[in-house]
């Protein structure tokens, strides 16, 4: 009677993907080092598009295997949020472990440009709900570079006093 079950599984995955994958990217004004503490402050998420707030305490830095929860703006079921790799400087990789049948894999990459600092931001989901969460939070992923790069400019403007605001420049205006 059970005979049927592992062609349905194979074929179910055969519809759906086994993972889906896209990568954002932004160009800032601000240093590696602004964007960085923005980055691994996991306390103030006022930036990300998704999140709303995190467990972690104040002062806690971003290291392999710390365990956390966030809130999220989407669900009021708090979402595990495991990290996986920091190269201090450079990158930052997390596991989000939302529900059983879905897994999310979320990379912040910094570099230092000749045009400014890029921002890559690379969301991968895994899992057979992989296709209908990543319809629903599409539109919110491809802001979380734009944004950012954006709280990490205002905070570098209010960290120098006096300083206006710097004119949007292009990689090769002169």
């Amino acid at each position: 009677m059970f005979g049927f079950l592992p062609r349905f599984i194979r074929c179910k995955q055969h519809w759906f993907p086994g993972s889906l994958a896209r990568t954002y990217q932004a160009l800032s004004s601000a240093s590696v080092d602004d964007l960085w503490r923005k980055i691994v402050d996991l306390t103030d998420v006022s930036w990300h598009p998704i999140i709303i707030s995190t467990n972690v305490p104040n002062g806690l830095v971003a290291k392999p295997g710390l365990i956390y929860q966030a809130a999220t703006r989407m669900s009021p079921i708090p979402i595990q949020i495991f990290v996986e790799r920091v190269r201090p400087g450079e990158l930052l990789s997390v596991r989000i472990l939302v529900l059983p049948g879905l897994e999310e894999q979320v990379t912040y990459q910094v570099k230092s440009t000749v045009c400014g600092t890029c921002v890559s931001y690379s969301v991968t989901l895994k899992g057979w709900l992989s296709p209908l969460v990543w319809s629903f939070i599409r539109p919110y992923a491809a802001r979380v570079a734009s944004d950012l790069v954006r709280a990490a400019e205002q905070a570098a403007l209010q960290a120098v006093p006096g300083t206006l605001k710097p004119a949007k420049q292009r990689c090769l205006d002169f």
